[in-house]
């Protein structure tokens, strides 16, 4: 496409976005089913994939290049890195000028970076947003989605990402969604070893796996698991003076006691808890109380 095609179908100020959505799998599906209607194109390689949605009101593209040339939001959620390259290069070859391109894939944050710095060259915003909540919060519009890039490509994003997100935050710069979600799925997927290793410590008692899952989830829902003690805008250590610091010292005194117990049972049952040993060894220090003296 030239560039005064790209200047000629420039989308008008205030004029409502038109929405592309390409990849339609297990998240993509029911995230585009939330934009379903007049407006949306969708494109997947699979025929099977797009029906539904042309059912409930979208056009069917003939290829991202026709998702490209008709949308202002371009959203892609693909398998990898490679996908997204790919896929972003043809929506590159083909969209207007200002164009806003999510990435939503989980990918690397050097592959988003990369691809905004080619996009810049015809005035193409990319924005890396990956999500949050799995299918099931894709399927209730509850995901959250950790959106990197400009703060006008964010605003431009927030209104159509509303109709799939619950929790729409901008994160930082190209790059900051990506880094974002790393993180939060090291936790989640670390949070799994710890499971099994907790699982394996309650099946040496005698205990059911099946009913400490249900306490698991059910007391999970009501704290909010780890994510109950994420509350400090920085891991350095605490001052006493922090509203904090009382409540974080009182969570490190109950880990640090319940751990040990939970410990001095793995002993006696003879199972292997390296996970608890390295968390009981962390505790204060990862909710900031490294190095102070237990009263």
């Amino acid at each position: 496409m030239s560039d005064a095609d790209r200047e000629a179908r420039a989308v008008p100020e205030g004029e409502r976005m038109a929405v592309g959505f390409i990849g339609l799998g297990q998240m993509g599906a029911p995230m585009a089913a939330h934009l379903a209607g007049e407006g949306l194109v969708v494109y997947d390689a699979r025929p099977e994939a797009v029906a539904p949605l042309v059912k409930a009101g979208a056009r069917a593209a003939r290829s991202v290049a026709d998702v490209a040339a008709h949308c202002d939001l371009v959203s892609v959620m693909v398998r990898d890195d490679d996908q997204v390259n790919e896929v972003g290069e043809e929506v590159l070859a083909s969209a207007r000028r200002g164009t806003v391109l999510a990435i939503h894939s989980t990918i690397r944050a050097r592959t988003a970076e990369g691809l905004a710095s080619r996009a810049r060259r015809y005035e193409i915003e990319v924005v890396d947003a990956p999500v949050s909540g799995g299918f099931m919060g894709a399927s209730a519009g509850s995901l959250a989605v950790m959106v990197g890039g400009t703060r006008e490509a964010f605003e431009r994003c927030r209104e159509p990402f509303g109709a799939w997100a619950d929790l729409v935050l901008h994160m930082g710069p190209v790059g900051a969604g990506t880094r974002t979600k790393l993180a939060r799925n090291m936790l989640h997927f670390i949070s799994f070893t710890a499971a099994a290793e907790a699982q394996r410590l309650a099946e040496a008692a005698g205990v059911s796996l099946r009913k400490l899952g249900r306490v698991v989830r059910h007391t999970d829902a009501i704290t909010g698991g780890a994510g109950s003690i994420m509350l400090r805008p920085t891991t350095a250590p605490l001052a006493p003076d922090d509203d904090l610091y009382d409540i974080l010292r009182h969570t490190r005194d109950l880990g640090e006691k319940d751990l040990s117990l939970a410990l001095e049972l793995a002993d006696e049952l003879g199972v292997d808890a390296p996970l608890a040993r390295i968390a009981l060894d962390r505790f204060g220090a990862g909710l900031g109380l490294g190095g102070e003296a237990h009263e």
